[in-house]
């Protein structure tokens, strides 16, 4: 009967060791991190998810399917077609052309790196104390909007406005070029321009 108590009471107390271990293991869990209270997990399913339904780029880049559209309504549908097929493509065009900013930019890129580093550091700070600002007790998102606040004179000395206008002005540019000459309708349904060509010849 002894032998029979020890072995209940050993099986009976060895899921709270295993709960008291994770316990100390989400301790360590990365949503402390400053970037995870910003949304992190959303931008990373996000970003997921885009490189999941990104299109193959030896598709993106054939310039055999480069070809004017002829009419002009045709151009509009053809537009929304090439947005709504290459969107995860040409969302990472954006991200080339920020990356490309950033680094051809040092003193901006620079300004951007400290930002980050002050609303880290911020971030530290609040989860052992809370700041306050005339006995009120902010909140860590209104924390990076003081953050951001205080940064964009820098940001203008640095030349980010005109980075900024650079960025999409270039960016808009690529996608609009590559979505008006892009023919998608030979990707979606091929064969349907050799049918219109010979319905005109026969008209």
């Amino acid at each position: 009967m002894a032998a029979v108590e020890i072995d209940i009471a050993g099986d009976m107390q060895i899921p709270q060791q295993d709960k008291k271990s994770d316990s100390g293991l989400e301790f360590l869990q990365i949503p402390q991190l400053p970037l995870s209270n910003l949304g992190y997990p959303q931008a990373h399913e996000w970003i997921e998810h885009r490189k999941a339904n990104i299109r193959p780029w030896s598709l993106f880049l054939n310039t055999s399917n480069m070809k004017a559209s002829p009419s002009l309504p045709r151009l509009t549908k053809r537009i929304m077609k090439n947005i709504d097929y290459f969107q995860s493509n040409y969302v990472f065009v954006f991200i080339g052309v920020v990356l490309y900013c950033l680094i051809t930019s040092p003193l901006l890129l620079l300004a951007i790196a400290a930002s980050l580093g002050t609303c880290y550091k911020v971030s530290q700070r609040h989860a052992t104390q809370e700041l306050m600002i005339f006995k009120h007790k902010l909140t860590l998102a209104q924390i990076y909007i003081l953050v951001l606040i205080c940064s964009l004179p820098i940001f203008c000395l640095v030349g980010a406005g005109t980075a900024l206008f650079w960025v999409l002005g270039l960016s808009t540019s690529l996608i609009t070029l590559h979505a008006a000459f892009y023919n998608i309708d030979s990707v979606l349904c091929p064969g349907e321009d050799e049918l219109n060509a010979l319905v005109m010849e026969e008209v």
